[in-house]
């Protein structure tokens, strides 16, 4: 469902802002940060993190363990407030992640409202990684 929800809202922005051509704010930034967001599995999640320019964000709260070779822990929820810790460079391509995919939906949302551009979001989070048998950091299976 969610899947869908995020295939289907940058075609209902769109739709949105051919009505509101005459405002004065153009509605098309936003519905160019919303495509943007790649949801995927925990091997393209994988193979995401193997990109050196990548930065990797474990936004669960509390901590839980984390993925190997995580780069920041901002809470979902303190990403505006913590802003000074993401790269200023909105163009930097970011990999985010929580425990089921809950948290890292909103984080998503919450980056692409900041200006970032590039994001990568783990579906189903570090519970679908571990179901894919890949191990967690900081658990009592990695």
């Amino acid at each position: 469902m969610r899947l869908l929800v995020r295939r289907l809202l940058p075609l209902a922005v769109a739709v949105l802002t051919v009505g509101a051509c005459g405002s004065a704010e153009p509605a098309v930034p936003q519905a160019e940060r919303v495509a943007s967001a790649r949801l995927v599995g925990p091997a393209a999640f994988a193979e995401a993190m193997r990109d050196p320019q990548r930065v990797v964000i474990n936004v669960h709260t509390p901590d839980e363990g984390s993925i190997r070779n995580t780069d920041l822990a901002i809470p979902f929820d303190q990403l505006r407030d913590r802003a000074d810790e993401l790269p200023a460079d909105r163009d930097s391509r970011l990999a985010v992640y929580c425990m089921s995919g809950n948290m890292s939906a909103i984080a998503v949302d919450t980056l692409a409202e900041m200006g970032y551009r590039d994001l990568t979001e783990l579906d189903g989070g570090m519970e679908a990684l571990r179901r894919s048998g890949r191990t967690l950091v900081g658990t009592d299976n990695g």
